[in-house]
């Protein structure tokens, strides 16, 4: 049994109490209980839909979601034996491997829809900035949820091609749910944002100056779920039967659009209208290694890693 869940970040668990980590028995049904640090966006609808659809179940797994701010904040839960599992963008994920952190991807998570205009994330600015393309962000300060991520990675490269230089952006680190508030006040001059909120920040008059994700990748592989190198090791079935339902959480979501946009109504305070105008994403079954392998050349670019990463000890 390793440690109780005690990072300290926003938690807020789907079933009951957080017990215990590391794939612990039910004494009378020897179901495993995990505990999966995620994020409060679209980006994780899958999982959520496979806990609902009874895909963990099937597999002996009992699921226990705590929320945080990003990745930057799971990935040393995880490290820590915090949580069993975690969702991270890869950004993230290469920082923690460059950095000697033993962690592994173990399924994939979600991907960019690749279409400039039709993508569910992008930056935004309120309705009367003087910021029209992505080069104009040079000297703009930015909202990201945390800082060193894929967000401000993909950014840089939004401006580099449209000829701008990224030196001076002024990142500011903002939770998500905030973003849209934080816009309209004027605090910042622009915010990236992932749907529910990029919807919302339309809602408010808001327009999309840079479509990030597509600029850094085709087809880019967002983020992930992960390990420590140790569990996948040491509790191979089970890290196996895990992401066997993540597989079937995603191939549930990209068929049921509908179904994504009701179980996000359950974890998110979100209205009817801004889940029927939002984005959804891609749910791939594999990880674009391509992309994450670009990812890896854009932070080393921005010389956001110590050491280059191994994406070979990174990816399954």
């Amino acid at each position: 049994m390793r440690r109780p869940l005690a990072l300290a970040v926003l938690a807020i668990t789907l079933i009951g109490t957080v017990t215990a980590c590391g794939g612990e028995e039910d004494d009378t049904g020897g179901t495993d209980t995990v505990s999966v640090g995620v994020i409060p966006i679209v980006d994780v609808a899958p999982i959520y839909l496979g806990i609902e659809q009874g895909f963990f179940a099937e597999r002996d797994i009992e699921v226990e979601l705590t929320e945080a701010q990003g990745g930057a904040a799971i990935v040393p839960g995880v490290a820590a034996e915090e949580f069993d599992f975690g969702f991270s963008n890869m950004t993230s994920l290469l920082l923690a491997q460059s950095s000697g952190l033993p962690v592994e991807v173990v399924a994939n998570g979600v991907a960019s829809t690749g279409e400039a205009g039709a993508d569910f994330g992008a930056v935004m600015v309120a309705a009367d900035s003087p910021v029209q393309t992505p080069a104009d962000l040079a000297d703009a300060t930015i909202a990201v949820n945390t800082l060193n991520n894929i967000g401000d990675t993909t950014i840089r490269e939004s401006v580099r091609a449209a000829g701008g230089d990224p030196a001076d952006i002024g990142f500011t680190e903002v939770a998500f749910p905030d973003m849209p508030a934080q816009l309209a006040a004027g605090n910042v001059d622009a915010v990236w944002v992932v749907e529910p909120f990029k919807s919302i920040v339309e809602a408010d008059g808001g327009r999309p100056v840079a479509w990030n994700y597509v600029d850094a990748a085709p087809d880019l592989t967002v983020a992930a779920y992960f390990a420590t190198t140790e569990m996948v090791q040491e509790d191979a079935d089970l890290v196996a039967r895990f992401a066997a339902a993540v597989a079937e959480s995603l191939q549930y979501a990209t068929d049921n659009p509908d179904a994504v946009r009701d179980i996000l109504a359950t974890y998110t305070d979100i209205s009817t209208d801004i889940l029927a105008a939002m984005t959804l994403p891609a749910w791939p079954a594999e990880v674009n290694r391509d992309s994450v392998e670009r990812l890896a050349e854009l932070g080393e670019t921005d010389g956001i890693f110590e050491n280059p990463p191994d994406v070979d000890a990174l990816l399954p």
